[in-house]
Parts: C-alpha cells; structure tokens; sequence
C-alpha cells in the first residue's frame, strides 16, 4: 500500500485497517510457526505497511494536537 493510498484514507479507515492488517499479521505468524506459510516475504511486507499507516496516523495526530493549541 502506497503513501498517497494512506493519506487519503479518513481516521477511522485508517484504524479499521491498521486492525485488519495486524490480525493478518498474526495469522501469517501462526502459519510461519506450523510450517504452511510459503510466502514469507508477504510478512516484511505487511509489517512495513502496518508501520506506514501507523507513522501517517501518528503524524495526523500530531497536526491536530498542534492546530489545538494554536
């Protein structure tokens, strides 16, 4: 998932699918675990979205604090 793609997201889309994506995230480690999981690469990859979409929340978050106090 792209930048642009996460940016244009409302917040309670973001923590929708922040939610989503780690629950996936879990599942694919119990699958690593048992031995199933063939595609490993797909866990980097779903790590790094979840922490793309944390890091343009938090950034949301803080842009809102800020206007707040100005």
């Amino acid at each position: 998932m792209k930048s642009e793609e996460i940016r244009k997201m409302s917040v309670e889309e973001m923590q929708g699918k922040i939610s989503d994506m780690r629950e996936e995230l879990m599942k694919l480690r119990f699958q690593q675990v048992t031995g199933q999981l063939t595609d490993t690469s797909h866990l980097r990859s779903l790590r790094r979205d979840i922490a793309r979409m944390e890091t343009i929340f938090n950034e949301r978050s803080r842009a809102t604090v800020q206007e707040g106090e100005a």
